[in-house]
């Protein structure tokens, strides 16, 4: 039988727990500080390029 010390045990288990939260979290809702730059800057063209239609 071999001595488990609880508390690395615990701790360990918590850090487990805590990354795959964090891992959950980057699939849900990461994106790159670039890739949110580049949907803005295609939202504002799209809109600019609809704005030029309602006019003609």
């Amino acid at each position: 039988m071999t001595v488990v010390n609880l508390n690395k045990f615990r701790k360990a288990k918590a850090r487990a727990n805590k990354q795959a939260q964090a891992d959950e979290n980057a699939v849900k809702f990461g994106r790159t500080k670039a890739q949110k730059q580049l949907e803005s800057a295609q939202a504002d063209k799209a809109r600019q390029e609809l704005d030029g239609k309602e006019r003609e």
